[in-house]
């Protein structure tokens, strides 16, 4: 076996598939072990295992460092305060509202996930995200402007009535048309209780 001239040939084959010149200079060598065959310095630029790693980096190959997701930002609470009042005003909700939801939903957690693929500060399902035009619901700002608009639809759906369009937004709005009022499960009944503890405080704290 030849050590020298099969790196050549894995540098040759390396150089094919990275598109870059053949390197000409030998690895260095850094000694002789037991067995006669010579150490070659793994740093050098002609060493096996740095052309292999430089060839599967070049190639986005299995050897390539992986480079770690970064990890979702959390949202400061005065820019949702900010969403919130904003949108609220444009859909003509009360923000004590937005914010009653906002924090039984998701906890005021933009990066939140439900079981059932709700996502968001305002848990938006997906079908429901995308019939209001929302791409990314993981997106403050799209995920307030969607969820205030849909609770603004709900509450023209059901008259004004808070209780109704809180059970709606939770079981569906077809769920509270088919029981004329709240459903009988108890996730929304607790629900509908939450949210509206949770508004009448956000109201008081604004007076």
């Amino acid at each position: 076996m030849n050590i020298a001239s099969d790196l050549a040939a894995i540098q040759r084959r390396i150089a094919q598939i990275t598109g870059e010149a053949v390197v000409s200079a030998p690895p260095e060598v850094r000694g002789t072990g037991p067995d006669g065959l010579p150490i070659l310095d793994p740093n050098a630029a002609g060493a096996f295992s740095s052309m292999v790693s430089a060839a599967l980096a070049a190639a986005g190959g299995e050897g390539s460092p992986a480079s770690a997701p970064a990890p979702p930002a959390i949202v400061p609470p005065v820019q949702i305060e900010r969403l919130v009042a904003a949108n609220a005003s444009a859909w003509g909700v009360d923000p004590a509202l937005v914010k009653a939801i906002i924090a039984n939903e998701s906890g005021f957690d933009a990066n939140a996930t439900s079981r059932t693929g709700a996502q968001g500060l305002m848990q938006l399902e997906p079908a429901t995200a995308a019939s209001l035009g929302v791409t990314d619901a993981y997106d403050p700002a799209q995920n307030v402007w969607g969820g205030t608009r849909y609770m603004r639809g709900l509450l023209d759906r059901f008259h004004g009535d808070l209780r109704l369009a809180v059970a709606a937004y939770n079981a569906g709005p077809g769920a509270v048309e088919k029981y004329g009022g709240v459903p009988p499960y108890a996730q929304t009944q607790n629900y509908v209780q939450n949210v509206l503890s949770s508004y009448r405080r956000y109201r008081a704290q604004n007076r």
